[in-house]
């Protein structure tokens, strides 16, 4: 059967994630609303800009029913702001009311903006587990992770820094391979499904 794999549309790279997951293999979908949430058997957060997206996660009111489905098992893939809020820590997670909002998906400590500004941005070739050849990705105002928990396996790493992990079917990375034309992260996910 064909996983249909929503794609969180509040902000970010939306267009560019179902496109790579279509490629992949997967039915997908746009999710702004819970019944939309209700309706897909995993989930893509995009990367975009994690403070926004967990003000924007309560105004659809969106937070509470996705973390109970991601409590509940189901599997999901954040790039960047994506990897951010599926953390159950986020070490800056910014001014109060105004936070990045944890999901608690993977027991990880993430810290927002690590590798600097936007100016700061850059591309690397890395080597990921279980993808053969280097990925080559896009770190924009990109997080590493800082902690992660013993059910938490590092995938990839950037100046020393986990900047891939996979806890189940739980995946995260700090990069943004849908931006790229390489699909192999999304076919990782979309085949563990």
């Amino acid at each position: 059967m064909t996983p249909r794999v929503g794609v969180l549309a509040l902000q970010g790279d939306t267009r560019e994630h179902l496109a790579a997951l279509r490629e992949a293999g997967a039915e997908a979908a746009t999710v702004r609303r819970p019944a939309e949430l209700s309706s897909v058997d995993a989930l893509v957060i995009p990367g975009g800009e994690s403070t926004a997206m967990s003000h924007l996660l309560r105004e659809f009111d969106l937070l509470e029913p996705l973390r109970a489905r991601l409590a509940d098992g189901m599997p999901a893939y954040g790039s960047c702001a994506g990897m951010i809020l599926l953390a159950t820590d986020i070490a800056d997670a910014g001014v109060a009311g105004r936070e990045a909002l944890p999901l608690r998906g993977i027991d990880m400590t993430v810290r927002r903006n690590a590798f600097g500004r936007q100016v700061d941005s850059f591309e690397e070739d890395i080597e990921f587990d279980g993808l053969e050849g280097s990925v080559h990705a896009v770190f924009i105002r990109a997080p590493w992770v800082e902690r992660v928990g013993p059910g938490v396996e590092v995938l990839a790493r950037a100046a020393g820094h986990p900047v891939a992990v996979r806890q189940g079917q739980m995946l995260a990375t700090a990069f943004h391979p849908e931006v790229t034309g390489d699909h192999r992260v999304h076919r990782l996910f979309v085949e563990s499904l």
